[in-house]
């Protein structure tokens, strides 16, 4: 079940929230909704999704204990969690690679992915080393802990919520009617974001990208790579948004995942404000465990190179992903290096662009079918293209409906909105669970805003009824 669908939408929330609101047992509501909202896409795997809290939480008991043990209990279920995404995430991947070698592996069936594995193992992960650490103390209630993994809103796509930003309210979470309005406009912007925008321009990234290299031109080639930038962004983010906004609806305070990333001068800077949840446990559970930057130049770019690869292939089991990975940690590495320095000199719009070609022909390797697609479709970008204008208008691969929606985006990302710090500020003031008065969005500004809201959603509830519902990019990693 996808949050932009009218399932969900009309049907599984209100449902949820009146059951929510109403009845005493909000953690076992959460949790058995969450279960439902699983098992509505993937049935079969609600048993390893349920393996997966009770392994965490066996675990998580028994690294909390004093004595040498603590350590081998750590690496037994950090273990546990790494093998079963192996398993259903890589071992076609690996035996397909092996069996290209001429080298003869067992016949294995074809395994499908399971809906989040990606996400709910890091975070299984994130549980038991920040135990080990200290962070934070065992979940003892297994009811608790199973509502944690399991909460719905996080679920599929994260962000990645770690125990330790949650911990607290897991017990504890006033509601207020101004935190449900919040989280009511966050989902509703979320919603158009991925319906009006990423749905519009996917029909066009799609359309290319699905191209034969002979058939493609320069034209051709930029409009879908740009397409799928502005997509990715605004399908994922508007995900987060959702997910964010829902989670406020229930008490809680998820972290913010996008931090407007195109705006920014270096890559080094979008991998602070891309993705924030899978960039800071890359940083906090393996870039900073292999030594970081504190072991000389020669070892940093090495765990850069490193977390990136593994980066790349979080996202899938693909040469295409590993590429990408390679490719961000190689402008990581030379901005390390000393290109930031050269940056810093050169005028802002200049290094905006550096950025922004960096990314979109990053983008192609991550959607690109193959290397060989990926080359084809970056030569073409770069003038070498053998396709036909002709044969191939511009017209008919970018309608008038998608120009528009790849305009918007492109404002959208650029402009840096005047409300930004005062939501900066409120998110700091949720997360530190500070009672907020009732005219905290008082005024004629939260007025604009909940009408732009109400418009979108209904405009986005209207599209969604006319069939136009495509899922989200991020279930597919």
């Amino acid at each position: 079940m996808a949050f932009s669908s009218i399932t969900f939408l009309f049907y599984f929330l209100p449902l949820f929230l009146a059951l929510y609101y109403v009845l005493p047992w909000r953690n076992v509501v959460i949790l058995l909704a969450s279960l439902v909202f699983y098992a509505w896409g993937e049935p079969r795997y609600v048993p390893l999704l349920l393996a997966y809290i009770l392994i965490n939480w066996v675990f998580g008991l028994l690294v909390a204990r004093p004595g040498l043990w603590a350590g081998r209990f750590l690496t037994v279920g950090v273990a546990s969690n790494i093998g079963l995404l192996l398993w259903f995430k890589y071992l076609t991947f690996l035996l397909t690679q092996i069996a290209a070698l001429g080298i003869p592996t067992l016949p294995v069936a074809d395994i499908a992915l399971p809906l989040g594995i990606s996400f709910f193992t890091f975070q299984g992960i994130s549980y038991l080393i920040d135990i080990h650490r200290g962070i934070i103390a065992p979940q003892r209630s297994l009811l608790k802990f199973a509502m944690y993994k399991a909460m719905f809103p996080q679920l599929i796509a994260g962000p990645i919520v770690r125990y330790a930003q949650v911990a607290r309210q897991i017990d504890v979470r006033p509601i207020s009617a101004w935190r449900v309005r919040t989280g009511m406009l966050m989902l509703l912007f979320g919603l158009a974001q991925k319906v009006l925008i990423a749905d519009s321009v996917a029909r066009t990234a799609d359309t290319v990208f699905a191209l034969p290299p002979s058939e493609l031109t320069a034209a051709t080639a930029w409009a879908g790579a740009l397409c799928y930038t502005i997509q990715i962004f605004f399908d994922f983010g508007g995900y987060s948004n959702m997910a964010i906004g829902l989670g406020h609806m229930m008490g809680f305070s998820f972290p913010v995942n996008f931090n407007r990333p195109y705006a920014a001068q270096s890559v080094t800077e979008f991998w602070r404000r891309w993705h924030i949840t899978l960039s800071d446990w890359f940083r906090d559970y393996l870039y900073i465990p292999l030594g970081g930057n504190r072991r000389g130049s020669s070892r940093t770019y090495l765990n850069l190179a490193v977390v990136f690869l593994l980066c790349g292939l979080w996202h899938g089991a693909a040469w295409t992903f590993a590429a990408w990975g390679a490719w961000q940690g190689t402008f990581l590495a030379l901005e390390r290096a000393g290109l930031t320095t050269i940056l810093a000199r050169i005028w802002r719009p200049l290094r905006h662009l550096y950025l922004l070609l960096a990314v979109v022909f990053g983008w192609v390797l991550f959607r690109a079918d193959g290397l060989a697609h990926a080359g084809a479709f970056m030569a073409a970008m770069v003038g070498f293209a053998a396709g036909d204008p002709a044969a191939t208008p511009l017209c008919s691969i970018l309608p008038a409906s998608g120009a528009t929606a790849l305009l918007a985006g492109a404002i959208i990302c650029a402009i840096p909105w005047p409300t930004e710090r005062a939501l900066r500020y409120r998110i700091r003031r949720w997360a530190a669970a500070v009672p907020i008065s009732q005219g905290a969005l008082g005024g004629p500004t939260s007025m604009t805003v909940v009408t732009a809201a109400l418009a979108l959603g209904g405009i986005s509830t209207l599209s969604l009824a006319n069939g136009t519902y495509s899922p989200f990019i991020y279930f597919r990693f």
